[in-house]
């Protein structure tokens, strides 16, 4: 599944290649088709992200909400205009990864007839977007949007909410919970858009033991992990991926990602040396998902 930098990356590139453009929308599939109509035509105003959750803002107050679940990507197209700040080459697809297009220098025709169930088709002069499998796909009004972010917690990617500190607010809502912290990362209600890859990762950079109950860590320590969970996040939006490791570490030349086998600390590492210590890196189911860490130097 997508984490929070990836979903970022996305409404930057609808941002960037849409707003501002009356869009033809429809639903090839068929299942989306009552939504495309309320939605085609309209002028795409504004794209945001919170957590995973995916919010494209329409004139009119209308909103496409989409949140990809685990099989859910996005494909696009389009000639030689149609390039974001998340674009690598001409963007093919934002979802579990990003591939640069083959067919980069063609003419373009405009959109290719759709392959498989594509849920909803999004065209503009220059380009397309198409979406398939997503686990939400919904045509919602403005309260509806609020509704759902309010289920949901702060996003260290996000902006706050007037008023209120995010860091402070993690840590308050951290603190009353005596679930370990290795879950509770993982609750959206908590903090949205970390996923299992960041949850590990996260523990390991600022050495938490992931038994840990949230409401044992404190203010300093609850606080110190959001930092470097908007730090590590903030990385991964400007990379285009999840690269937790330090430099020093890689075998590339200065200024290249590294391979992925470099590029996290314990993440899909069980069996393996500790980078830091050595100690074998252990691997447990944590309420149905993989979770890895040092026993080392996870004590903390």
């Amino acid at each position: 599944m997508p984490e929070g930098h990836s979903i970022h990356r996305l409404a930057r590139q609808f941002d960037d290649v849409f707003a501002g453009e009356r869009l033809v929308v429809t639903s090839p599939q068929g299942r989306f088709a009552d939504g495309a109509a309320l939605l085609d035509g309209r002028v795409l105003e504004s794209a945001r992200a919170h957590g995973k959750q995916l919010f494209l803002r329409f004139e009119g107050s209308q909103f496409l909400h989409v949140h990809l679940g685990l099989y859910g990507a996005w494909d696009f197209g389009g000639d030689a205009s149609f390039r974001g700040a998340s674009s690598i080459g001409a963007p093919r697809r934002v979802g579990e990864r990003e591939v640069a297009d083959d067919d980069e220098g063609a003419a373009y025709a405009g959109p290719p007839p759709p392959v498989g169930a594509v849920r909803v088709r999004l065209a503009s002069e220059h380009g397309w977007a198409d979406l398939r499998g997503a686990t939400v796909c919904s045509v919602a009004t403005e309260p509806e949007i609020e509704a759902v972010l309010a289920r949901l917690g702060p996003d260290p990617l996000g902006l706050p909410l007037e008023g209120t500190d995010p860091g402070e607010e993690f840590a308050r809502r951290v603190s009353r919970r005596r679930t370990p912290i290795a879950r509770l990362l993982m609750d959206q209600s908590i903090v949205a858009g970390i996923g299992n890859v960041y949850r590990a990762e996260l523990l390991f950079r600022t050495r938490l033991d992931p038994a840990t109950a949230g409401s044992a860590l404190g203010p300093e320590r609850a606080l110190g992990l959001w930092v470097d969970a908007v730090r590590a996040m903030t990385d991964g939006v400007q990379a285009g991926r999840i690269v937790t490791t330090d430099p020093s570490y890689w075998t590339c030349g200065a200024g290249t990602l590294p391979d992925p086998e470099e590029a996290h600390w314990v993440y899909r590492r069980h069996g393996l040396g500790c980078r830091i210590c050595g100690t074998p890196v252990r691997l447990a189911d944590e309420a149905g998902r993989k979770l890895y860490w040092c026993p080392a130097c996870q004590k903390g």
